[in-house]
């Protein structure tokens, strides 16, 4: 009776460890509605826009505990103020005209950044090599792949005629702005090419008269400069009719 007994007792203990194990290791019903309940909970991402909707967004975020970088209008979806102007920024580079400015003391947001198409315009098809009938200097003439990437390019509203895509973006590099001279200027500081045309309007924009400026307003304090096409749409400057 004994040796029937030690087996199925043993057999009953091992059965009882076995449940125990399985038990621990499966997840309670709770534990796996409690992340899908906080994510439910979670609060919804805000987003709002500095200057241009639809070029200049920035989502908040906390700073610091309790701090956020930007508030946005719950009426307009417009930035209110922000708890850190330089948020996302990177140093201006060399900027004629402000030279006195120490580095790192006037900084912009970036573009390149926004623009997800930059990198591979500058290395898919703008890699040097021209297509059949590219043009050989600034005479526009149709181009069927970019008129089929962008339908409106025939409509450019800028220079009411007079200008085309090659005035300002640069044949080879065309991830790069272009000067008069052919050279490039980087996407991230539009302010030198649209000086090209619009030189009184970069001197009031260096001056501090036209444009926005966040930051420190002590002499010498660090500022975040609004550039051209924050506020501008380079495509569509003439805003429809408004200034024909």
């Amino acid at each position: 009776m004994k040796k029937i007994l030690i087996p199925a007792a043993a057999l009953a203990l091992s059965s009882l460890v076995l449940f125990t194990v399985g038990a621990q290791d499966k997840p309670a019903a709770g534990d796996t509605a409690a992340p899908a309940a906080a994510a439910a909970s979670a609060p919804a991402e805000v987003v709002c826009f500095e200057s241009r909707k639809g070029a200049t967004e920035v989502t908040q975020k906390e700073v610091r505990p309790g701090w956020p970088n930007v508030k946005c209008s719950p009426v307009t979806g417009a930035a209110l103020w922000y708890g850190d102007p330089y948020d996302g920024t990177v140093p201006m580079g060399k900027m004629p005209g402000l030279e006195a400015i120490p580095d790192g003391q006037a900084v912009v947001k970036p573009r390149s950044e926004k623009l997800a198409l930059l990198g591979q315009c500058g290395t898919a098809c703008h890699n040097g090599t021209f297509p059949k009938g590219f043009p050989k200097d600034n005479r526009p003439v149709p181009i069927p792949t970019m008129e089929a990437m962008l339908p409106d390019a025939k409509d450019l509203q800028h220079g009411r005629g007079r200008i085309w895509c090659l005035e300002c973006h640069h044949k080879t590099q065309r991830n790069k702005l272009v000067d008069h001279f052919g050279e490039p200027i980087s996407i991230d500081q539009p302010q030198l090419l649209c000086g090209k045309c619009h030189g009184d309007k970069l001197r009031d924009w260096r001056d501090g008269i036209h444009g926005k400026r966040i930051g420190d307003f002590t002499a010498g304090g660090k500022k975040r400069w609004f550039t051209c096409t924050e506020c501008h749409n380079p495509h569509d400057v003439q805003d429809g009719t408004r200034n024909r």
